[in-house]
């Protein structure tokens, strides 16, 4: 049983593993208190500890709702490690939470800490831990039913965390993970495009193209067979058509708002990183067996998918589920490393301002990533 992802409209992501949740996807763990463990060479004991984290005590509040506090420093479990955090990157599943639109699954308990998607330096390691070791540089994702990133220091589960290469820095990676991960997962699966570049020609259309999931997928769609149209506003279009678009529209004209392609294409599938677009738009702009693959799947959303599936439709609407996994976060990562990918950063902002962060998230313009820097 899988929920579906957030990007920064709203898709939900809970990748967990648990007493009672079995079937979910595994994922790390933050803010446990067990017994001591295991200090390797170069490692030091937190235990006792105090650090600095940014929490909410109960449901609402928005940015205001964040408080600055003092509270220990977490103790990794066998299978878990010690992180000091240099970066964390906020998705709106992240406020959406905090309002309240996940309860009672979400949060477990308050207080609670936000934020899943970081990239730190491994401080202490499990016993169990075999791939790292104090000094190693990382990016991970944090248990959802934790959180744990708006901190100084998280413990992550070694299943999600990949080595960080120097050429990609701890915003770059903190960015990445749910809205990297979404994007490969929507274009690898339900639109089939391969990566190398064979296989055969898709025309992918990508909505809010600059958005977190957006960008990504506008970059990793372009390393395969397709032609690629593209959503944002006017004065972005030659910023997207710079990641990798063929064409691009502006969505707050006629011709955007409708989704018709300038040169005449229909799509194969459609990457849809936004709301509020009726099927009705969709359906004659798409491929004879074209798919919209919904990362942001609401009701309306479901409604049409169960519809399509029971009418035997070629055209499908497609609710995304995520499931990360190390290998796809390593891919990603890989080719961050390699130019291949770049996380656009709107903004970045000091753990002592995380609430800016967290506003800047709610209004809903950001360009690529928010990022907040212990």
């Amino acid at each position: 049983p899988l929920l579906p992802t957030t990007d920064f409209t709203g898709i939900y992501s809970f990748p967990i593993q648990s007493r009672g949740l079995a079937g979910f996807a595994p994922i790390s763990r933050c803010c446990s208190f067990p017994n001591s463990q295991r200090i390797g060479i170069g490692e030091f004991d937190m235990s006792g500890k105090i650090m600095h984290a940014v929490q909410y005590n109960s449901y609402g509040g928005g940015a205001a709702g964040l408080k600055h506090v003092e509270v220990p420093v977490p103790t990794p479990k066998k299978d878990e490690i010690l992180l000091k955090l240099e970066a964390t990157s906020i998705n709106p599943v992240d406020w959406k939470i905090q309002k309240g639109m996940l309860r009672p699954l979400l949060p477990t308990k308050f207080p609670f800490i936000p934020t899943t998607d970081v990239g730190g330096e491994v401080v202490e390691v499990g016993s169990n831990v075999k791939s790292f070791k104090a000094g190693d540089k990382v990016v991970a994702m944090l248990n959802t039913l934790n959180g744990g990133g708006l901190a100084e220091y998280a413990v992550a589960n070694e299943s999600l965390t990949v080595p960080r290469p120097a050429e990609v820095s701890a915003a770059e990676g903190a960015g990445l993970v749910i809205a990297g991960l979404t994007a490969l997962q929507a274009l690898v699966n339900p639109a089939k495009v391969k990566l190398d570049g064979t296989g055969p020609r898709k025309n992918i259309l990508v909505t809010a193209a600059l958005g977190g999931v957006g960008h990504y997928a506008v970059q990793l769609a372009k390393l395969g067979n397709t032609h690629i149209t593209a959503t944002c506003g006017a004065r972005n279009i030659d910023f997207v058509k710079s990641l990798g678009a063929d064409e691009v529209l502006d969505y707050k004209t006629p011709e955007g708002a409708a989704l018709k392609s300038p040169s005449g294409q229909k799509y194969d599938a459609v990457i849809h990183c936004t709301t509020g677009i009726p099927w009705s738009t969709f359906e004659p702009n798409l491929s004879s067996s074209g798919k919209v693959i919904d990362i942001t799947p609401g009701v309306s959303a479901m409604w049409t998918f169960a519809v399509k599936k029971l009418t035997f439709s070629k055209k499908q609407l497609v609710p995304l589920l995520l499931i990360p996994k190390k290998e796809n976060l390593e891919l990603i990562v890989g080719l961050v490393k390699e130019g291949k990918l770049k996380t656009v950063i709107d903004s970045k902002f000091a753990l002592s301002k995380a609430e800016d962060a967290w506003s800047r998230s709610i209004d809903g313009h950001a360009t690529g990533k928010i990022v907040v820097e212990p």
